[in-house]
């Protein structure tokens, strides 16, 4: 499948920021066995979720936000929390911090529906505060489901809370973006999570230089 050719307003935005030119996807090979990673599969741990009732922020929730995207991902990209519009619409990165994600993307040549997305808990902190980490450990399995499931080729990691809750320390995220990290045997990059890079444009170049990293070895084994 080609990707959606880039429209001349994304092109400029991208020259703005400096996320470089605009790359063709590497070709997506279906594995052998597509029944172990279909939708159908991803669905029922969905309808589980769903119910879920394992910590307090079921309290609270209009929607539980499992995921989204292809389940034959070669790219999963995990967030923290659903924000108030997430769990509005019951899917993740929507608004601001989506459509930045959207770019984000498309600059190593991936459209979002390509991409499987999903967040550290499913259901929307109050406040939008950071989830507390018994609501994360509440809901790894799902999260751990998911990658099972999809078994991409690479993950990203956005953010500071994401990286924490996957790769079990307490680090600041300077010290784990840039380099690659496993989880679940699958090689694992951090970067900034996009509603960073809105308030404080500093964070735009380290973040490409790391999803230049993302492309290269996604190409590597393309």
């Amino acid at each position: 499948m080609k990707p959606t050719p880039p429209t001349a307003d994304l092109l400029r935005y991208l020259a703005e920021i400096g996320w470089g030119e605009l790359r063709r996807p590497a070709t997506r090979t279906v594995p052998a066995e597509p029944g172990a990673r279909s939708a159908a599969t991803l669905e029922s741990v969905a309808v589980e979720a769903a119910s879920c009732r394992r910590c307090r922020l079921a309290e609270g929730r209009r929607n539980v936000v499992f995921g989204t995207g292809d389940p034959l991902a070669r790219l999963m990209v995990i967030g923290e929390a659903p924000g108030a519009e997430e769990d509005r619409q019951g899917e993740p990165f929507v608004g601001r911090a989506g459509e930045l994600l959207n770019k984000i993307l498309a600059a190593i040549g991936m459209r979002r529906e390509e991409v499987y997305i999903a967040n550290i808990v499913k259901c929307r902190p109050p406040g939008n505060r950071d989830p507390q980490a018994d609501e994360a450990a509440a809901c790894r399995g799902y999260l751990d489901a998911q990658i099972d499931l999809v078994r991409p080729e690479v993950l990203v990691a956005l953010g500071r809370v994401a990286a924490q809750a996957l790769l079990g320390n307490n680090l600041p995220i300077g010290r784990m973006r840039g380099q690659w990290h496993t989880v679940r045997g699958i090689p694992t990059m951090v970067t900034y999570h996009p509603a960073a890079l809105l308030r404080d444009a500093s964070y735009k170049r380290p973040t490409w230089e790391d999803m230049q990293q993302v492309r290269d070895r996604l190409a590597a084994a393309g």
